[in-house]
């Protein structure tokens, strides 16, 4: 068998192709989030914070303004107060949905966190305060084939009734196809056509950069995604934005602060200039972690493993799945992830219950800001078909490293 680093160099040579594809992309956004900069007179006077009730706060009011116009947004919440993406797309939720609105999700079932913040899962306490709980009702659009979206029941299913549709742009720890700017296109369409007051939702973590358009060029309403994944470079310590039309936006950061403060209180601790840095590193680093994502895929193809997406499908987000079949193999995959990172190194991950999780979760990822998911890691949940979720890559050539050591593990 060849060895590791003539497994990497073929696939490399096969690459070219795709790894242009992925500069030509990081190229356009690069440009779109320095023109933001430019537009808004972005200076050092804005990396200054208040104290106390953050009232007047100049740069909170640019940050909001450069985040806004890369995203195509009438107004934009960029905050560091969000604890979580969870937290981010909670406040989204709870902000405007109140008793007796309706909720589609319309892609299977979201993801397990968020399964919480909508009430399907949770002991007694939890679903009390989730959405359900709070007298919001909930619906599902099934998976067609546990893959792909269903249209048809789609349409069947969006109604008068329907207030707002989850559209969740990442598979989660599922096997579906996470979903394109196309996809997220055809859904706005459909969804409008049926109820033009329906408010369309996008989860969009792990997909900023991933592609030359974001959700609200295609039709998307609101937005909102996690600072320490794709649009904080790597430096961002904690946070979350919200962005899309203003009254969605408003009435989401109410429910982060209160009625009366909403977007205009907070103090930032300091944090502009790492959140301004991290943005503008962003595109950089997301098109890194997509072509390290590119390589695990075409490696794992050549050796036998089931890899999505592969190679040279269209990417919307920056994790890999690797379908290993046994948990054995899913363990020594993550803990050669966590023997090779910068941080904890010497760590040996086990599986363990982590809260807002059904099953046992193994998780890899010895990152410098803690639950960094655009730095490289690799996770998944102790169930069939043990599948691991490798996603982000500070830069290309760590994450050739790590793959680099684990192919001398298996192919021996």
């Amino acid at each position: 068998m060849e060895n590791s680093i003539e497994i990497i160099k073929k696939a490399e040579k096969t690459l070219v192709e795709e790894f242009s594809k992925i500069d030509e992309i990081r190229d356009y956004n690069q440009e779109k989030v320095l023109q933001a900069f430019i537009d808004n007179k972005v200076a050092p006077e804005h990396f200054y914070t208040v104290s106390g009730y953050g009232h007047d706060d100049l740069g909170r009011e640019v940050l909001d303004k450069v985040f806004a116009q890369v995203f195509k947004a009438e107004k934009a919440l960029v905050r560091i107060h969000f604890a979580s993406g969870t937290h981010t797309l909670a406040c989204a939720l709870f902000g405007n949905l109140k008793y007796g609105d309706k909720l589609l999700s319309v892609a299977g079932t979201p993801y397990d966190t968020m399964q919480e913040v909508i009430g399907t899962m949770g002991d007694e306490e939890t679903r009390r305060a989730s959405l359900i709980g709070n007298g919001v009702l909930y619906d599902e659009v099934p998976l067609l084939n546990d893959t792909d979206i269903d249209f048809e029941k789609l349409e069947k299913m969006v109604d008068d009734t329907v207030t707002m549709v989850l559209i969740q742009r990442s598979k989660g720890y599922s096997t579906r196809k996470s979903l394109t700017i196309e996809t997220i296109e055809k859904i706005c369409k459909m969804v409008k056509q049926k109820n033009p007051n329906c408010i369309c939702f996008v989860d969009n973590c792990y997909g900023e950069f991933v592609d030359t358009k974001e959700p609200l060029e295609v039709g998307a309403d609101l937005i909102g995604g996690s600072l320490i994944k794709n649009p904080g470079g790597g430096i961002v310590e904690a946070g979350g934005y919200i962005a899309g039309k203003e009254l969605y936006v408003e009435r989401a950061a109410v429910r982060l602060t209160a009625p009366g403060i909403g977007s205009e209180g907070g103090a930032m601790f300091n944090q502009h200039r790492l959140i301004f840095q991290g943005l503008f590193m962003a595109p950089s680093v997301v098109a890194d972690a997509v072509k390290g994502a590119v390589l695990a895929s075409k490696i794992f193809d050549e050796i036998g493993y089931d890899s999505t997406p592969k190679y040279n499908e269209k990417r919307t987000d920056i994790i890999q799945n690797i379908t290993f079949g046994n948990p054995e193999h899913l363990e020594e995959f993550c803990r050669t992830i966590q023997s090779l990172s910068p941080v904890n190194g010497y760590v040996t991950p086990i599986p363990e219950y982590i809260p807002g999780y059904e099953d046992q979760v193994i998780m890899a990822g010895g990152t410098f800001v803690e639950g960094s998911t655009i730095e490289l890691s690799a996770d998944g949940p102790m169930r069939a078909p043990y599948v691991a979720y490798m996603q982000g890559g500070l830069n290309y050539s760590h994450v050739k490293i790590a793959l680099k050591r684990f192919l001398n593990k298996i192919c021996k």
